[in-house]
């Protein structure tokens, strides 16, 4: 019996099956934004007594209106980088009572501006040292 020879098309097709099984893994994913910006300067200065529109000014619209209690303004940001971080949720829950905030709750919320793909850490291509 003769050996089988593989032609040189036959062997180019099945390295570039193998290298395209192997990439196939290596998918874009990304950064996914959503709800409102809650930037920690800002936030710290929601006060009690403050009025519905000074509430707005200073965080914006709020991402969920609760239609059967108009009393309480969700404000929701999520950040998530390509598929592998964890994603970053903060909410900021602001209760109002007679017109005025009565007290509010935050969850996680950022000391200063939250990640963003705008504000993503800059990473040095040749650190030097």
């Amino acid at each position: 019996m003769r050996p089988v020879q593989f032609s040189s098309a036959l062997r180019l097709s099945a390295a570039l099956l193998a290298l395209s099984t192997l990439l196939g893994g290596c998918v874009y994913r990304m950064a996914i934004q959503q709800g409102n910006y809650l930037d920690g300067h800002t936030v710290r200065q929601l006060k009690v007594g403050m009025t519905r529109v000074q509430v707005r000014y200073l965080l914006g619209t709020p991402m969920i209106k609760d239609v059967f209690d108009t009393d309480r303004w969700d404000y929701v940001y999520y950040f998530k980088r390509g598929y592998v971080h964890r994603p970053i949720e903060s909410r900021v829950t602001v209760f109002f009572h007679d017109g005025k905030v009565s007290h509010f709750a935050l969850y996680n919320v950022p000391k200063g501006q939250p990640i963003a793909p705008g504000l993503l850490p800059s990473a040095k291509k040749f650190p030097v040292g």
